[in-house]
């Protein structure tokens, strides 16, 4: 009876003396053996000017004969260069996304009419002759004056005002509070003079004080001014955000630039 192939029955394999050392020399020789480097294609086709391998007689894509053609020195870029390539794209991805932020702010609010475009020249007229050519320059040639708030104004809850500035955007947003309560351009100038130093980066703070240091040379006088709704208005918001204005020993709730 045939018995069925059993596990533990493997042949057994014998090797010679002479073909252990031989295999053993060929483990030795490939351990110490320097590995292959590819070979740099730097043939370049004068046909089609595609680089091909040093030893190629024709071309890889137009099958053009390689005689003749000169090895192409195909030099890599430094570490340096790759890190200031990398840099530009970068500053210039930067700038593609604040220019396209920049405009959806402009595109998403309303200009101003023709007869609100002209107000703000009149006022802007009066801060010129006043000798505010800082904030002229400011007003007239980095700034976006608008008639409603753009999509990021709107989204942050706020008080009635007159204007507002989105710094560093250089964009001013004029209420119709701004055409409906001033008595006149000068009293516009004030607050347009107000949203300028805001376009600086000034706060609150810093802005509402050098308005009412400055009212004077604007020609905004608490005599001419001082009933007008903005006149109150804004004496009481300078008080609030720049109290040490209205504390001063003798003056007690008064004001300290009188």
């Amino acid at each position: 009876m045939q018995r069925g192939f059993d596990a533990k029955m493997r042949p057994r394999v014998y090797f010679r003396k002479t073909e252990i050392r031989s295999y053993q020399s060929f483990l030795n020789i490939n351990r110490f053996c320097a590995p292959v480097k590819p070979a740099r294609m730097n043939k370049r086709c004068p046909a089609c000017n595609v680089i091909n391998f040093p030893e190629a007689d024709l071309c890889i894509r137009c099958n053009a004969s390689l005689e003749g053609a000169g090895n192409s020195n195909i030099r890599r870029g430094t570490t340096g260069s790759r890190f200031l390539t990398r840099a530009i794209i970068c500053v210039a991805v930067c700038c593609a996304v604040i220019f396209g932020f920049y405009v959806s702010l402009v595109a998403s609010a309303k200009s101003l009419s023709p007869e609100q475009g002209h107000q703000v020249r009149k006022a802007l007229a009066v801060l010129h002759d006043r000798g505010f050519s800082d904030e002229i320059f400011l007003l007239t040639h980095l700034s976006v004056f608008r008639s409603e708030d753009n999509w990021l104004n709107a989204s942050v809850a706020k008080e009635n005002a007159y204007a507002a500035a989105n710094f560093p955007f250089e964009i001013i947003t004029l209420y119709s509070d701004f055409f409906t309560y001033p008595v006149d351009e000068v009293e516009r100038a004030a607050i347009l003079l107000h949203e300028s130093r805001h376009l600086r980066g000034q706060d609150e703070h810093d802005a509402y004080k050098y308005v009412w240091e400055h009212r004077n040379d604007l020609g905004w006088t608490k005599e001419k001014y001082g009933q007008s709704v903005v006149w109150r208005n804004i004496r009481s918001q300078t008080k609030d955000n720049v109290p040490e204005l209205f504390v001063c020993e003798g003056k007690e709730l008064e004001d300290c630039t009188e």
